[in-house]
């Protein structure tokens, strides 16, 4: 699957008897199985963000949607779909730069960027599921505290759901239900809280505080700390 971030690229693409001609303008998605013969003449620049999902992958993904039994998504070429578009788009800074990636975060866009193309090009209708939207207390009592005993990012969301006898997909969507937030959100507001106690009650330099609270280093400390608390680590802690 391929997610056009710019326009003006065409694809003359050759079929075994006819040739179909595809402008691509900026959201434009392609989706196409690697395993078909494919032939094309290519104009103009392009700049795609490009996923390969196994045949198993995609088993799976069709499991954690409550879809299970899709094996392939219907072929599409230049349709524009600002969804698709805007969640691959959010994983862009992660592949930019991924020293500073979360792996929560990571597998939690791949999962709802899965979720949401089986659900719209699986070919089948979704079937309502006759669970509750929520976790139970008890489920998210373990799963709080697991991700807090690993808010350096050493835990994966299905890691969390697999204790919890959940799939990943319904994991997060019931996650999100309970508290509010997704399971990235909750854990990087922790991963704040303890560096404000950390900046308020010791004189730890900010560098070893940034590792301590599962940052890549303190640049990354400092850019993720301003954008969610409105200023900087040390501006913080002088005035708290």
């Amino acid at each position: 699957m391929g997610v056009s971030s710019l326009g003006g690229h065409t694809r003359r693409i050759f079929h075994e008897h006819r040739a179909t001609t595809h402008d691509f303008t900026e959201n434009s998605i392609y989706i196409r199985d690697l395993s078909d013969a494919y032939k094309a003449d290519l104009r103009g620049p392009f700049d795609f963000v490009l996923f390969e999902i196994s045949p198993a992958s995609l088993g799976k993904i069709a499991d954690d949607a409550e879809m299970p039994g899709i094996t392939s998504l219907s072929v599409e070429t230049a349709s524009k779909d600002i969804v698709l578009a805007n969640l691959a788009r959010a994983l862009i800074p992660a592949l930019e730069k991924p020293d500073e990636a979360n792996a929560l975060f990571v597998e939690q866009m791949t999962t709802a960027i899965g979720t949401y193309l089986v659900q719209r090009y699986g070919g089948r209708p979704m079937v309502g599921s006759d669970r509750s939207g929520s976790l139970s207390r008890a489920h998210e009592d373990l799963a709080k505290s697991l991700l807090l005993e690993n808010l350096d990012g050493n835990v994966s969301i299905s890691d969390v759901a697999q204790v919890c006898n959940l799939s990943r997909g319904y994991f997060i969507r019931a996650f999100r239900q309970t508290t509010g937030m997704t399971p990235y959100q909750w854990v990087l507001r922790e991963r704040i809280d303890r560096a404000r106690d950390l900046l308020r009650t010791s004189n730890t330099p900010l560098a070893e505080v940034a590792i301590a609270c599962g940052f890549a280093d303190q640049s990354h400390f400092t850019r993720v700390f301003a954008a969610i608390v409105g200023t900087t680590p040390g501006n913080w802690r002088r005035n708290a």
